[in-house]
């Protein structure tokens, strides 16, 4: 009689029916419990950022293909604009990847290297900026030279200096500088410790504030230029006016985006514990990755350029006739 019921149990002796049935039943119990295990442990958060960095990689593939393909934007400011975009399509492509990884492949090590991956990309974009920053400060600055090799051999200096750096700090967390080992030194973004996580909104900091000493020298030449501009021409005409205003607030509206998105995020990575609520991290880095989004809003579809380029590749009806020379960012 046992062993009629371990038969039984164990679903031999059992008609042909009975056996489908019990199969059946057996693959709806696991796919209502994966329903289950997706409905409940899928961090809407996670979802959001994964989202964010679809739409980031979409927007920033479009300026590296634009920029890439055509041949006349080589000038410096489009190298950097172009570093820029190639930063924060990887930046997008790691947000997806992470949240691919996370709930796919449950790793350390993978773990170790998608949020190495994020923090290089991240890293570039910011320094990107700043060197985006450096380049139109030295189009004012110089602007009878701006467009000689010298120029050009700063700008790949520029190049390798962000993309040196951001490498290396990308690479921290994989070679050692982590918390897997001792969770008491977890940073709120694990597995970063709490040293490494500093050291990240330090630099951030850094940055910040040579973006906002260059933009404010920025503002001085600008309103500097004007000037002499009314003096040449003994009046200061409503024109010159506006045309001052509106380049004071493209550049503030600059410093807002980038300080608005970055800052909540960079002040919390110095303040925050590892044991606060983990929502507050998605609060302040959800925006952070918006940084990503609006760059090329500001720092390509807007420029005349790009947007000629855009409508000669995807319209095929725009047609040039004569040269055309690329303005340099002082004229923009």
């Amino acid at each position: 009689m046992n062993e009629s019921a371990v038969l039984n149990e164990s679903g031999v002796g059992l008609p042909e029916s009975s056996w489908l049935e019990a199969e059946a039943f057996d693959v709806n119990r696991t796919l209502a419990l994966s329903s289950a295990a997706l409905e409940f442990h899928v961090n809407p958060w996670d979802i959001m950022l994964c989202l964010s960095g679809t739409v980031i990689a979409c927007e920033n593939a479009i300026v590296v293909a634009i920029i890439f393909y055509t041949p006349t934007l080589r000038n410096p400011m489009f190298v950097l604009i172009g570093s820029l975009a190639t930063a924060d399509l990887l930046a997008g492509i790691g947000l997806i990847l992470n949240f691919a990884f996370q709930y796919l492949v449950s790793s350390e090590t993978i773990s170790l290297i998608t949020v190495g991956f994020l923090v290089a990309s991240f890293t570039a974009s910011i320094s990107s900026l700043l060197a985006i920053t450096v380049d139109r400060y030295l189009s004012l600055y110089n602007a009878l030279t701006y467009f000689s090799e010298k120029t050009l051999h700063y700008v790949h200096l520029m190049l390798v200096g962000t993309w040196g750096a951001s490498l290396g700090l990308g690479l921290l967390p994989i070679l050692g500088w982590n918390c897997l080992d001792d969770a008491s030194t977890c940073s709120i973004v694990r597995p970063l410790n709490r040293t490494n996580l500093t050291l990240l909104a330090s630099s951030f900091f850094v940055i910040f504030a040579l973006m906002l000493s260059l933009y404010f020298k920025i503002c001085k030449i600008v309103c500097r230029h004007a000037h002499q501009i009314a003096l040449q021409q003994h009046f200061f005409t409503t024109s010159h006016y506006v045309a001052t205003k509106k380049g004071v607030s493209t550049l503030a509206i600059i410093l807002g985006t980038f300080g608005t998105s970055w800052l909540p995020f960079a002040i919390y990575c110095l303040v925050g514990e590892r044991e606060y609520p983990p929502v507050y991290t998605y609060a302040t880095l959800l925006p952070a990755t918006y940084n990503s989004m609006i760059n090329p809003i500001i720092y390509a579809y807007r420029n005349t350029e790009i947007q000629r380029s855009i409508y000669m590749l995807f319209c095929s009806c725009f047609q040039t006739n004569g040269s055309y020379r690329s303005r340099s960012p002082s004229e923009v």
